[in-house]
């Protein structure tokens, strides 16, 4: 049995199939969980679930899942209870990010009514859409259970082009207030997890980056060289992946059974500002 007395319980992560959420769905399969994977990239879901399924005594599988469509956010949790029987956490990661201006002269990079729309309906309508079906699913089973909001420390900053992104983060923040006291006195515990600036990934696209530093008003080498330095961060390095399933893992567990209606900043001491 491991410290985390994890094993076998039903966690469901969304955009699970890289990046944070696939470290985290490793995590929990090392320590004996069952993860549900819920991922609108299916190609990259079906190599994701070979992956964490290979680091413990647990188990992966994947859904097709766009968190934004009620009907596949429900499916999927009446597909971790049909396949196991219940759902005890869920990590609510899914998020995108589109660079763009609130006024740009030239047009190019300019906030739309499209843009908004999209970036909220992923980063909370998603996350409101998956508490919701995965809380209920707690409440009926009276067992209780975890969810876990992932939000973002840096976001919060309101960075120059990311005007967007940073609402939905304080948006995210709020919301896991809000319903850990809605929730906790039926034994749902609801944590926020705030990640700083983290190794790099793969998932940045060149396109992705020639937007943000367009809206910077720098060039695609500068961005690269800024995201680099670890100058503003006390510890003097970006945090791991890792680092980030461990806490995630760890507030899942009995062992954060106090933690509630908190977001937890990984960042290494960096703070907004």
């Amino acid at each position: 049995m491991s410290w985390t007395n994890l094993e076998d319980k039903v966690v469901i992560i969304t955009g699970g199939a890289a990046g944070i959420g696939l470290e985290v769905a490793k995590g929990f399969v090392e320590v004996g969980a069952k993860v549900m994977i819920a991922d609108f990239a299916e190609d990259t879901g079906k190599e994701a679930v070979e992956e964490a399924g290979a680091q413990g005594s647990g188990e992966a599988t994947f859904v097709k899942c766009d968190v934004t469509k009620k009907s596949e956010v429900e499916s999927v949790v009446e597909h971790a209870v049909e396949k196991w029987g219940s759902v005890d956490v869920l990590v609510n990661n899914a998020g995108i990010n589109i660079p763009r201006l609130l006024v740009d002269p030239t047009g190019k990079e300019e906030l739309t009514e499209e843009v908004w729309d999209k970036v909220f309906a992923v980063n909370v309508k998603g996350q409101f859409l998956f508490a919701q079906a995965a809380a209920r699913q707690m409440l009926a089973s009276g067992t209780g259970g975890v969810l876990i909001n992932m939000s973002s420390e840096s976001g919060m900053e309101g960075s120059e082009g990311q005007s967007v992104y940073a609402a939905t983060k304080a948006a995210n923040h709020n919301l896991t207030r809000s319903w850990a006291k809605e929730l906790g006195k039926s034994g749902v515990r609801v944590i926020g997890v705030a990640p700083g600036i983290m190794e790099t990934t793969g998932m940045r696209s060149l396109a992705y980056e020639e937007s943000l530093a367009y809206t910077r008003g720098i060039t695609v080498e500068e961005l690269r060289n800024k995201y680099g330095s670890v100058s503003s961060i006390p510890l003097g390095r970006s945090g791991k992946l890792s680092e980030v399933s461990d806490l995630v893992v760890y507030l899942a567990s009995e062992r954060a059974s106090y933690l509630h209606g908190t977001t937890v900043n990984i960042s290494g001491g960096k703070s907004r500002g």
